[in-house]
């Protein structure tokens, strides 16, 4: 038996952005786990913060240390109601500063404290599964006496200073009405699911595998365009697929039995017209978290650009003027990102009578969403890549002042579901720049509805990880759960 000490990245080093916000168990239950929270901080600090808190969501502590704990346990009495294992789960745990701006930060991170292979009972040998696992699987605790099966921090400071995403702090309560706060239980829940082994630990950005052995996750990882695993390419072929944008998909039969009855069908932008040109035909787009999503509904009308800059772009990022609330009352509104964030630009057109909103990219890329809440937003939006609003903006050349002779329909691919791949496999999240503690350890951002297990939190999401309405446990059922 081989174990390894785990001096990993941590998969859940989830991030936010100011601007753009990502049943109890009880051991011998037949379908429990029990899930321990060791408190890792010292006296008067993160779980131990005597300062005085009223109650909140269901949240009946009255310091902050006792509300982060009870909202600790809470999101492990999920996961403890969900998973089966014989074998106690601890998870070491602590509020500690991690970095943070005025306008950005890292919620925290979690992981595998050891990783084992060839253990008694192992499905797999020479295959590295993390400890929780590990220890279910051989029916005994394998790990080093004392130590934790998962390793978690998470941030004191967020939302309490005015240099660490000041207003935006963890909600702590656990009926999941966080408004504009970040939602601690989402979050928590999302990090214990790294710990439990939803990540790899192969290197994603050398491809290296720890010992020369894989791990169970790279079992399942397989390059959609041919088919290969992870367990069978070469270090230099695992790094190709881990930045290929949509070329890695994950293969579990779990999972691919879910995604069906869980995944809502792929949105689509549609370009026709008299003056459509080059630009007719069928578009990948990002969803929008804010506004209602696309459906068999679908929304058409004119396309106008918003035009405020001498190239023929413009932001939205202000109450639009009078030429660019002509162009855009009744039709489709163009806007170029920047400057201001995707809920800004939405509210703009929408107060000038836009009937919805597509955003074209400023940098190269895939069509990712595009986050932010705001319920006042009525119309739908979706993002478009660069090169794609520089083939709508050439189409637009030639227009009137209301009307392009250029139709844009918003809706859906009925043959497609959103974020998988043509056999309907869920895709990973493996953008084209490499993403150290996200990429390949988390889903697409082009699922919808948005998922636990995303590289981002997103306000939509439910304290649920199982289908219909998420898929972070078939996945971990697929590795051995």
């Amino acid at each position: 038996m081989k174990s390894v000490k785990s001096a990993l990245r941590p998969a859940g080093a989830l991030a936010v952005l100011a601007l753009a916000l990502a049943a109890s168990g009880a051991a011998g239950f037949a379908q429990a786990a029990t899930i321990t929270i060791v408190n890792q901080n010292a006296a008067g600090i993160g779980f131990n913060d005597p300062t005085p808190v009223a109650p909140v969501g269901g949240n009946p502590g009255t310091t902050l240390g006792q509300q982060r704990l009870y909202a600790f346990q809470h999101a492990a009495n999920i996961w403890g109601a969900t998973l089966t294992s014989n074998v106690p789960i601890r998870i070491g745990a602590s509020f500690v500063p991690l970095s943070c701006t005025a306008n950005s930060a890292v919620l925290g991170s979690a992981g595998a404290n050891e990783i084992w292979s060839d253990f008694t009972n192992a499905p797999r040998q020479n295959t590295w599964y993390p400890s929780a696992l590990a220890s279910k699987l051989a029916g005994v605790d394998v790990a080093t006496p004392g130590e934790p099966h998962i390793i978690a921090r998470f941030n004191s400071r967020l939302g309490l200073f005015a240099d660490c995403l000041p207003g935006s702090g963890f909600y702590l309560g656990t009926d999941n009405n966080a408004g504009s706060q970040i939602d601690l239980v989402t979050v928590l829940l999302h990090e214990m699911a790294h710990g439990l082994g939803f990540q790899t630990f192969t290197d994603d950005e050398t491809g290296a595998e720890i010992q020369d052995i894989p791990s169970i996750w790279d079992h399942y990882l397989v390059d959609n365009r041919t088919e290969r695993l992870w367990v069978d390419m070469t270090p230099a072929e695992r790094v190709a697929s881990a930045i290929s944008g949509d070329g890695l998909s994950w293969n579990g039969p779990i999972v691919t039995a879910a995604v069906p009855q869980v995944l809502d069908p792929k949105s689509r932008l549609t370009v026709a017209g008299s003056a459509a040109g080059n630009a007719a035909g069928n578009y990948e787009v990002g969803d929008a978290s804010f506004g209602p999503p696309l459906g068999a509904t679908t929304v058409s009308g004119q396309l106008m650009p918003v035009v405020e800059q001498p190239d023929g772009t413009g932001l939205a990022c202000t109450a639009l003027n009078e030429l660019n609330t002509l162009a855009v009352r009744g039709n489709i509104a163009l806007v170029s990102r920047g400057s201001c964030d995707f809920v800004a630009k939405a509210r703009n057109v929408q107060a000038a009578g836009a009937i919805g909103m597509i955003v074209a990219d400023n940098a190269p890329g895939e069509a990712t969403g595009m986050s932010g809440d705001d319920p006042s937003i009525t119309i739908p939006s979706v993002r478009v890549t660069q090169e794609a609003g520089n083939t709508l903006r050439a189409a637009l050349q030639s227009r009137s002042r209301t009307r392009s002779g250029v139709t844009a329909s918003l809706g859906i691919d009925p043959n497609r579901l959103a974020g998988t791949d043509a056999q309907r496999r869920i895709l990973m999240y493996t953008p084209t720049t490499n993403a150290p503690g996200s990429s390949t350890s988390h889903y697409t951002t082009d699922a919808k509805p948005n998922q636990l297990m995303e590289p981002s939190i997103n306000s939509d999401l439910s304290h649920t990880v199982t289908p219909p309405r998420d898929l972070t446990y078939p996945l971990l059922q697929d590795i051995g759960w």
